[in-house]
């Protein structure tokens, strides 16, 4: 199942969208800067933490679609040597 171009746009406006006024009420909360500091790198961590959660979930579906046999013959090929024709 493809996603529409539609879904893309969505999902990186929807990012785009949260991270920036996350970021605006980090800039604009009258705190010192020491927790500004503090939020702004919690905020980081979370972002990144999700997109490694993202990937991994990803990585495990793909996984679980390849068949064994097919994981085997993938490893033949990308072991064997290919030959080059030399003219």
């Amino acid at each position: 199942m493809k996603n529409t171009t539609a879904f893309y746009v969505q999902s990186i406006l929807a990012f785009a969208t949260s991270l920036g006024a996350m970021v605006i009420g980090i800039v604009y909360l009258p705190v010192g800067p020491w927790v500004r500091g503090f939020l702004a790198i919690g905020l980081l961590f979370v972002v990144t933490s999700a997109f490694t959660l993202a990937k991994t979930i990803r990585d495990k579906q793909e996984s679980d679609v390849i068949s064994p046999a097919d994981q085997a013959r993938l490893a033949k090929m990308l072991a064997t040597p290919r030959q080059h024709n030399t003219q």
